[in-house]
């Protein structure tokens, strides 16, 4: 049996990973690649949890989460597209549609 602390490890592993890849990277895809990454350091976090306490509550939170990833994933590969289609490009620096 693998302790608890080394699936809290990882995800907090994970998660830093994650965040340090959306703070540094420039390209949208990468940046939309971390935030999966600590969507899944949570879900690992969850159902470690829910594992050491015997309920099912964590692993339902997991369902939400991989939901939410889905769409995620959805509206952002559409938004991609349509920033490429305008831009050219994938670089987050070069991207200043929101500013006046």
């Amino acid at each position: 049996m693998i302790p608890l602390e080394w699936y809290i490890t990882l995800g907090f592993f994970l998660f830093s990973i994650g965040v340090i890849g959306v703070l540094i990277r420039r390209n949208i895809i990468m940046v939309l690649l971390s935030i999966e990454l600590i969507l899944n350091s949570a879900n690992i976090t969850f159902v470690a949890y829910s594992n050491f306490h015997q309920t099912i509550t964590g692993q339902m939170m997991v369902f939400f989460i991989l939901t939410m990833a889905a769409a995620e994933v959805a509206l952002g590969l559409a938004l991609v597209i349509a920033l490429y289609r305008v831009k050219s490009t994938l670089n987050v620096d070069e991207i200043n549609l929101l500013k006046w």
